[in-house]
């Protein structure tokens, strides 16, 4: 299902214009095609990649920032070298966040209890980059 936002760009006077034409993707569908990345980008004092954007693009920008506050304040994340998180979407629309070392030990698990989300996913932390999984 694609949602339609309202956002604002600038014409070419220069003025201030409404549009109905930014589609978000909840489904990701795109997701795949990101296998690497061109540049770092800067959220919140944090590297990520294409592949983050892309997902911050289409509807999980709530995800990436609080998973980027929970790495930063979360007592011993910000010091691991590796880090696989996964968000988990249950039938219910409820959601978990999912924080490992990478051999499924639980380093921090956090619970929503609504999404709008769609596609489940997996990142990693590495060496202070947030990359999608397809992009390691």
């Amino acid at each position: 299902m694609l949602i339609k936002n309202m956002y604002k760009k600038m014409n070419k006077k220069g003025e201030l214009i409404n549009e109905l034409e930014k589609e978000t993707d909840l489904e990701l569908r795109d997701l795949n095609q990101y296998c690497g990345t061109e540049k770092y980008h800067n959220v919140m004092g944090m590297n990520t990649t294409d592949g983050i954007q892309y997902i911050m693009k289409n509807g999980y920008s709530w995800f990436i920032t609080d998973l980027i506050c929970n790495i930063r304040f979360v007592k011993g994340l910000k010091e691991q070298e590796f880090l696989s998180i996964k968000l988990v979407i249950n039938a219910d629309k409820s959601a978990t966040m999912l924080i490992t070392d990478g051999n499924d030990n639980v380093l921090h698990k956090q619970e929503y209890g609504f999404t709008n989300g769609k596609k489940e996913f997996q990142l990693f932390y590495e060496n202070g980059v947030l990359l999608y999984s397809g992009e390691h």
